[in-house]
């Protein structure tokens, strides 16, 4: 198999990050994912959109986090032991957010994969990218560009360098 074959069929496989969120699930890139860790103590912020739960400090950098079940207008829970913050990059910064459960990495080939409906997609759910369909089980797969707006991903941004100035105003 030559070189330009090999990467045309390792193009049409997607590794995803599945996770839980309101017993659906919804997968990542692979790619755009930092790390997944455990439910800690997020510092709220006052002044900022309703799905933002605050920050974390990660390995010593300051990462906003954001409740997917309200920013997607889901029911909200309260946190259990299977929660997890999903650190991704999105927008050219890291943002946590935080899901239910991580269910597992996947692959799935391109077949696989359909385009949203346009009757399901909408200006509120332009995040979905398209339905992977494995064995039993849809999972939404979500374009991480399009889960924050622009104007979102500004205030995050800002909130993550009002923090940071903060934390290194105390430590002065």
């Amino acid at each position: 198999m030559s070189n330009e074959s090999r990467d045309v069929a390792i193009d049409q496989w997607e590794q995803l990050v599945v996770f839980d969120l309101a017993h659906e699930f919804y997968g990542v890139d692979i790619g755009a994912v930092n790390t997944i860790i455990r439910m800690q103590e997020i510092t709220k912020i006052p002044r900022t959109p309703e799905f933002v739960e605050g920050v974390i400090n990660l390995r010593g950098s300051i990462v906003p986090v954001i409740d997917l079940r309200k920013r997607f207008g889901l029911p909200v829970s309260d946190a259990t032991k299977s929660s997890r913050i999903v650190v991704v990059e999105a927008g050219g910064q890291m943002i946590g957010m935080v899901v239910d459960a991580v269910a597992e990495t996947l692959r799935l080939s391109a077949d696989m994969i359909e385009p949203p409906s346009p009757v399901v997609v909408n200006v509120d759910s332009a995040y979905v990218r398209g339905v992977g369909k494995q064995e039993n089980r849809l999972v939404i797969l979500i374009d991480l560009e399009k889960v924050l707006t622009e104007k979102e991903l500004d205030t995050l941004s800002n909130v993550e360098k009002r923090t940071r100035k903060e934390q290194e105003a105390k430590a002065a």
